[in-house]
């Protein structure tokens, strides 16, 4: 497996594990990204069973340093960041990595 998962791949395990047209499956894992990205970006959060939540959270505004120049005050102004909780399945199966993998496939 590649070190990153990406939508083509996302595509292609799901083509070769049901047969269905890949353009079908490449249109609905689009549109099933789609409505997640529509309900973050309107404040909602996301709940995907036994996964996790993707959560709309506010970040204060905060005073930072410029690091270019750290005598200079800089204001970071309040945004809003999106937090994902693992859910109970998936935080089982990620206690089960072998760690010494994940030091591998970094660059």
């Amino acid at each position: 497996m590649p070190a990153n998962l990406t939508k083509r791949d996302i595509v292609l395990s799901i083509y070769y594990k049901t047969g269905f047209p890949q353009k079908e499956v490449r249109d609905v894992v689009q549109l099933t990204l789609d409505t997640i990205a529509g309900a973050l970006a309107q404040g909602h959060n996301v709940e995907l069973r036994n996964f996790g939540v993707f959560e709309v959270q506010v970040r204060k505004s905060r005073v930072g340093r410029n690091p270019n120049k750290p005598e200079k005050e800089v204001t970071i102004p309040e945004r809003a960041v999106i937090k994902f909780k693992s859910g109970k399945e998936l935080k089982a199966r990620i206690k089960k990595i072998d760690l010494g993998k994940i030091g591998d496939t970094k660059a």
